[in-house]
């Protein structure tokens, strides 16, 4: 494995030079925030659901997102042609099952998805990984109600059940393939008092699956620059409204090199 703080400038760089496309089927609450959050961190995002067009637009991207949060048949439908075409083509696909285990609706949905296609990375909140993994974790709207270490063990029985990476997220980040876990810390308090965040995240996520063919890498990478730049704006904020904005701005200031150099990853026993 390639020294995953490297691996993550390396990955910065690439996305940047690229201008990657991020096909995001997502959730009304967050295509201008996530849309504006690739645009920051130099990739190309487009927000394409009709599912007349999905195929053909997950075939030209360099990664699909999909995004439960706001459901509906159709929707779900659009998802999985297009996480299917998106198979055909060699282009990862990454899950956001926001709020599984709230309903049983949106329950079925986000483990349909995890088990019918190839997906590279699931990015959730610990309860939404121990939901989609099978057992019964509640969760507070789409809110976590369990802690990253409850679902670390879980995550990494996902990620071999479903030969994926999965992506936990809160106080600390995991990342893990079901052989190896990574940890990466960074973050500040209010990335959580800015509503979509973990959907950014997300976007981020498959912003460097574009870029890194190891998606436990990519994800830590995306994860841990995800973080600093709420550290950085968060420095300068007055609050929720101008964290918002100072966190693009962080986003597009930080460079590989920086990168490098604060990324806080390391990899973990298991």
């Amino acid at each position: 494995m390639t020294e995953p703080n490297a691996a993550a400038a390396v990955a910065l760089a690439a996305l940047r030079e690229r201008r990657v496309l991020v096909h995001s089927i997502t959730n009304y609450v967050v295509m201008n925030s996530t849309a504006n959050v690739l645009l920051a961190a130099g990739a190309s995002p487009v927000m394409a659901h009709a599912r007349e067009e999905v195929e053909e637009m997950a075939a030209l991207a360099g990664a699909v997102v999909l995004n439960i949060g706001t459901l509906s048949p159709a929707w779900v439908e659009a998802m999985r042609l297009a996480g299917a075409a998106a198979n055909r083509h060699g282009v990862p696909v990454v899950l956001d099952p926001v709020g599984s285990g709230a309903t049983t609706y949106r329950t079925a949905t986000a483990r349909s998805l995890a088990s019918e296609l190839e997906i590279a990375v699931i990015r959730a909140n610990p309860s939404e990984i121990l939901s989609v993994a099978g057992l019964d974790a509640t969760t507070r709207g789409v809110d976590a109600a369990h802690d990253v270490g409850q679902a670390a063990r879980v995550g990494a029985e996902l990620a071999r059940r479903l030969g994926c990476a999965v992506a936990i997220t809160g106080e600390v980040d995991l990342t893990t393939d079901g052989a190896r876990v990574l940890e990466i810390r960074g973050g500040h308090p209010l990335m959580g008092e800015v509503t979509g965040t973990g959907c950014a995240a997300t976007v981020l996520v498959a912003a460097f699956c574009a870029v890194e063919a190891d998606p436990a890498v990519a994800a830590a990478g995306a994860l841990a620059y995800f973080g600093i730049a709420g550290e950085r704006a968060a420095e300068c904020a007055a609050g929720p409204g101008s964290f918002q904005v100072a966190l693009y701005d962080a986003l597009a200031a930080i460079s590989p090199a920086e990168l490098a150099a604060a990324a806080r990853i390391r990899e973990v026993a298991r």
